[in-house]
């Protein structure tokens, strides 16, 4: 039974799998410890979506004395452990080598990013000194060898070694720290914040999947706008996002955008699927650059420049297109009452279960072009349909 309101470093707010998995590493002896994100998190008073372990046990020690665990990767080996429907990473310390250790090795190299260190060595390796910090839950210890913790009471998001070197080294870590400085509400150490904006051009370095990734993690921000924004200000979107910049170039659209992106929470879209996520996202987009009134569908699917934003800038999959824009023809539907009422129960039954039918009912309340009442007919229709056609009374099969 959780006691405490908010959440915070102690045993009620830890997922009772991941205390488990690292008892039962410390009982065969190894050194284990939550890290990372999960314990930043709890020392500001949010609660954790994922617990990260990290331990002195080589891959294969730990699939030996967890039970259902898996050594996962190559270059970068780890376990994965499962426990119903959750899974816990959890990875052996890390540390970093030199060109010359690696000269020195020869073939006898190791493959990937599989140096094994110390608790201490691999603090060193992580990105910001908040993200740095181990926990011991069952001896109740912190560890932090960067000043995590100073940074975090202080709300300071700071990088480890020199920024612009980190930065360079893996750009994305600049979104991750514009998004991270807003969902924790961190101010941005003065160096590393230099160190973005004289390094943004580097993101253009950085692979898609990885920035899709970060996108998403943007948009279920609180306020994924202000994070834009900044992103705008660091001339940061112009590198990587220039159909979203040409947006944040006009007041006007910018307004529009801004508006519209806010209501993805009030409209119900699920920011746990991609899917919908980045359809909630889209439709503020299209509001701002294509204007409030009706769009032409065809002309839309066919605009190349549209097609390249979605794919090349954003990352959306193919599927998730298809899925946007059934859900915006079916939008058109959505005001055709009378039509829809004079049709057989099996086509009405159809239209309803349409894949598209429910995020095409959150991007109309999301766009605020259903009336009350019309937003209420599909919510007794959807009823209607739940589960199947609906039965008739005898009175009605006898007429």
């Amino acid at each position: 039974m959780i006691s405490q309101k908010k959440p915070q470093l102690h045993e009620d707010w830890i997922d009772s799998y991941a205390l488990r998995i690292v008892r039962n590493l410390q009982e065969a002896g190894f050194e284990t410890y939550l890290v990372g994100g999960c314990v930043r998190d709890l020392l500001v008073g949010i609660h954790p979506k994922d617990f990260d372990i990290a331990t002195n046990a080589l891959p294969n020690q730990v699939r030996k004395k967890v039970p259902n665990a898996y050594v996962i990767g190559r270059r970068f080996k780890l376990v994965l452990v499962k426990r119903g429907d959750q899974q816990f990473e959890v990875a052996t310390f890390r540390r970093n080598v030199t060109q010359d250790e690696l000269n020195a090795l020869g073939d006898d190299a190791v493959d990937g990013d599989n140096y094994f260190g110390t608790v201490e060595e691999d603090a060193q390796r992580r990105d910001f000194t908040a993200n740095a910090v181990f926990y011991d839950p069952v001896k109740h210890k912190l560890i932090d060898h960067c000043g995590g913790i100073q940074d975090i009471e202080n709300r300071v998001l700071r990088m480890i070694g020199d920024p612009k070197e980190r930065l360079i080294e893996d750009p994305i870590r600049i979104l991750r720290a514009i998004r991270l400085s807003h969902k924790l509400h961190f101010s941005i150490e003065s160096s590393m914040r230099a160190a973005i904006a004289e390094c943004s051009g580097e993101l253009k370095k950085s692979v898609l999947p990885r920035r899709r990734e970060e996108w998403l993690k943007f948009l279920r921000l609180k306020e994924p706008h202000l994070a834009f924004m900044e992103l705008f200000d660091l001339h940061i979107l112009e590198q990587i996002f220039p159909g979203l910049h040409s947006v944040f170039m006009d007041p006007a659209k910018m307004e529009i955008f801004e508006i519209h992106l806010a209501r993805i929470s009030l409209a119900g879209i699920d920011k746990q699927d991609s899917t919908e996520l980045f359809a909630g996202f889209m439709m503020a987009f299209l509001k701002a650059q294509y204007g409030e009134d009706p769009w032409n569908h065809d002309e839309l699917m066919n605009d190349s420049r549209l097609a390249y934003f979605m794919r090349e800038e954003v990352g959306i999959f193919k599927q998730e297109t298809a899925v946007f824009f059934k859900a915006l023809h079916i939008m058109q539907g959505l005001h055709r009452i009378d039509s829809y009422s004079r049709k057989g129960e099996r086509r009405q039954m159809a239209f309803i279960h349409n894949e598209a039918f429910g995020l095409a009912l959150k991007l109309a309340h999301m766009d605020y072009s259903l009336s009350g009442s019309e937003m209420q007919y599909w919510v007794q229709q959807v009823e209607k349909y739940r589960d199947g056609m609906p039965v008739k009374s005898s009175e009605e099969t006898r007429h």
